[in-house]
């Protein structure tokens, strides 16, 4: 049966922080950066990117490089003191340094609708839709990503069902919130994917 599952991930920007040691997974180890990519507004996104050491110790990155990847966007939940919390990150396939300010983050994606979409409108007016799309990755497992839809393309999401496979174009993105924790504010990031556009697939 052919997987109906896409999951193609092109980010490139700037190694922003310290790379640091993340987890060890059938005797590899895996290590996490942020990297720094640019909309084309001008506006900054710091995305989660994790990679294999064999990658890392090819390409010798240090923070400050820019370097360019092929990903999966993937994701997974992690157990904290207020629950369980859906962390969203790119899983680099390949990596390579780049000499020059080099910025992209273009995501495609087919999978399956897991939860029936979630439209609405903003205070301003403006049309939103929100939905999570499950795709499957070997072995088993799955990513559940969140999606966020604006415009004619919300009314458009907005018509499919639980069930449905699409396929979609778009960008990953970083957004700031402020939750209150203890009666404090607390400033959080969320990760989501930022679409352009959504349709049916189409095998």
């Amino acid at each position: 049966m052919e997987n109906s599952s896409q999951n193609i991930l092109f980010l490139s920007g700037e190694i922003t922080g310290e790379i640091e040691y993340s987890h060890e997974s059938h005797g590899c180890n895996f290590y996490t950066f942020k990297l720094k990519t640019k909309r084309l507004s001008g506006t900054y996104d710091i995305i989660n990117v994790l990679v294999r050491d064999k990658l890392l110790d090819e390409s010798a990155l240090r923070p400050g490089d820019y370097v360019c990847t092929k990903s999966e966007l993937r994701s997974f939940n992690k157990k904290t003191d207020a629950g369980n919390k859906l962390v969203v990150s790119a899983f680099a396939k390949e990596i390579e340094k780049s000499n020059t300010e080099v910025y992209e983050n273009t995501l495609q994606l087919t999978g399956t609708i897991c939860k029936d979409p979630v439209y609405r409108k903003t205070p301003l007016g403006r049309e939103i839709c929100d939905i999570m799309l499950a795709t499957n990755r070997k072995y088993g497992r799955s990513d559940y990503l969140p999606l966020i839809v604006w415009g004619r393309n919300a009314r458009i999401a907005e018509s499919f069902s639980t069930g449905d496979t699409v396929t979609v174009i778009g960008r990953v993105q970083s957004r700031e919130y402020i939750k209150i924790i203890d009666g404090e504010e607390v400033v959080k990031t969320t990760y989501e994917v930022s679409v352009s556009s959504i349709e049916e697939a189409v095998f």
